[in-house]
C-alpha cells in the first residue's frame, strides 16, 4: 500500500533549528524540508554548520525530505558563476543531511523582458545546474511559482521533458491556484509521472493563502489520485504560508486580506498541521 510521508518547512514554526526539530517530533512529523536554520538560509550554510544540523536531526530522530533551496531564483542576467558556487554548497549540505532532493526554480527574466520568451536562455542556465547536481549525486526538483519560466503546467512539462527525467517536479497546488491554473485534474495529469513530492499550500484564486483543505487547491483529490498512481511511498511537505509577509504580496502581485488570521506563527503552523492530517 502506498503511504504518504509527512514533512514540513519547520522554519515557519520557529527560527531556532533545535525548536524546529523538537516541534516536528512533537507533531509526529518524521521529516522536514530544510530551508532556514537559526535564521540562516540553507544556501549559506558552511560544512561545519551542516554537520551540526545533522547531529541535531539525528538526536531528535528527524529526517530531511528535501533541501528547500533558492536555486534558480535569480534573473537570467545574474552572476551564474556565483550561483553555481552556491549550488555546490547546497548540494554538499544535501549529502551531509542525507537527502537526494533539491527544490529549485527556473529563473526570472531580466528587467524589461518576458520570461516566457526566454526558453533557450532558461534551459541553458538550468543545464548548468543539472550538470553540477549530477556531480554530487542529487536530483533537482523544479517548483512551479509565479514569474519564473515554469509558472504554468505546460512550461513545467517542457522543462521536465527537456532533461529527460534527470529533473523532477515539486507539485505546489497552491501556487497553481494563485496563477489561476486548475491544479486538478489537468495540471496534475500533465505532470504526475515526474512528481518527486508535493508542497502542501492551499489558496483562493483572489490571492489569499488559507489552511489546507480550505481553498481551491484540491489537496485531498490530488493526494488520493497520487496514492493510486505512484505505487510507492511519497513525501508531502507542508508549506502553509499562513502568516502574511511582504514576500508573499510580491509573489502574487496583489495585496489582500487573508480570511484566516492567527496571532503568531506557531498558532498558524499548528492549525495547518491539524488540517493537513484531517485531509490525509
Amino acid at each position: 500500500m502506498t503511504n504518504i510521508k509527512l514533512s514540513a518547512f519547520a522554519d515557519e514554526y520557529a527560527d531556532a533549528f533545535e525548536e524546529q526539530v523538537r516541534a516536528m517530533r512533537d507533531f509526529n512529523i518524521g521529516y522536514l524540508e530544510l530551508r532556514h536554520a537559526d535564521k540562516k538560509n540553507v544556501s549559506v550554510l558552511t560544512e561545519a554548520e551542516a554537520k551540526e544540523i545533522k547531529a541535531k536531526l539525528d538526536f531528535y530522530g528527524i529526517g530531511v525530505s528535501a533541501i528547500g533551496s533558492p536555486l534558480g531564483k535569480i534573473t537570467l542576467d545574474g552572476n551564474m558563476d556565483e550561483h553555481l558556487e552556491t549550488a555546490k554548497r547546497v548540494f554538499n549540505t544535501a549529502n551531509i543531511v542525507g537527502t537526494p532532493y533539491i527544490r529549485m526554480f527556473s529563473f526570472y527574466a531580466p528587467k524589461g523582458k518576458d520570461i516566457a520568451n526566454m526558453r533557450g536562455e532558461t534551459f541553458a542556465a538550468l543545464e548548468k545546474l543539472v550538470l553540477t547536481a549530477r556531480e554530487y549525486g542529487v536530483t533537482l526538483c523544479h517548483e512551479n511559482e509565479a514569474k519564473i519560466y515554469g509558472d504554468i503546467p505546460e512550461r513545467c512539462r517542457e522543462i521536465l521533458d527537456y532533461f529527460g527525467g534527470e529533473m523532477k517536479c515539486v507539485f505546489d497546488m497552491g501556487n497553481f491556484v494563485l496563477e489561476n491554473v486548475n491544479p486538478f485534474p489537468s495540471a496534475y495529469e500533465l505532470l504526475k509521472k515526474d512528481i518527486a513530492y508535493f508542497h502542501i499550500k492551499d489558496a483562493l484564486s483572489e490571492g489569499a493563502i488559507v489552511p489546507p483543505g480550505k481553498g481551491e487547491a484540491k489537496i485531498e483529490q490530488i493526494l488520493a489520485a497520487h496514492k493510486q498512481y505512484a505505487k510507492k511511498d511519497f513525501f508531502v511537505s507542508l508549506e502553509p504560508h499562513l502568516q502574511l509577509f511582504s514576500g508573499l504580496n510580491a509573489l502574487v502581485g496583489r495585496s489582500f486580506e487573508n480570511p484566516y488570521q492567527y496571532p503568531d506563527a506557531k498558532t498558524a503552523f499548528t492549525d495547518a498541521v491539524i488540517k493537513l492530517k484531517e485531509l490525509i
